[in-house]
């Protein structure tokens, strides 16, 4: 069970009062996009296997939307950060590179 912390309202709870909603920091095309565009954003996902970045709902609280850094091997959580930003902060990225050393946002 992951134990997740809401930027937005400050509550810290288990994972069942929040919802994955797939991966951030990707375009979300809608209308009006090409269907090249739209099959990329239905499909085309990095899904590694490792540290990931993540789009999340305080569904049960706040409703309000965030982004949260973990790893999908460990289920270590790096992080949450607001969704209003367009790449993680750097003191999430320091977290990750101290835990795991070598590791980068651009492999």
């Amino acid at each position: 069970m992951l134990i997740v912390s809401c930027p937005c309202c400050g509550i810290t709870a288990e994972e069942t009062e929040f919802h994955a909603h797939g991966e951030a920091h990707i375009t979300r095309h809608s209308v009006g996009a090409s269907d090249d565009l739209v099959e990329e954003y239905l499909f085309m996902r990095a899904n590694p296997k490792g540290v990931h970045f993540e789009r999340w709902r305080h569904q049960y609280g706040c409703g309000k939307w965030f982004h949260m850094a973990r790893d999908t091997t460990t289920l270590e959580v790096f992080g949450t950060y607001s969704a209003r930003t367009t790449e993680p902060p750097q003191d999430i990225l320091d977290r990750i590179e101290a835990r795991r050393p070598g590791w980068s946002a651009k492999a």
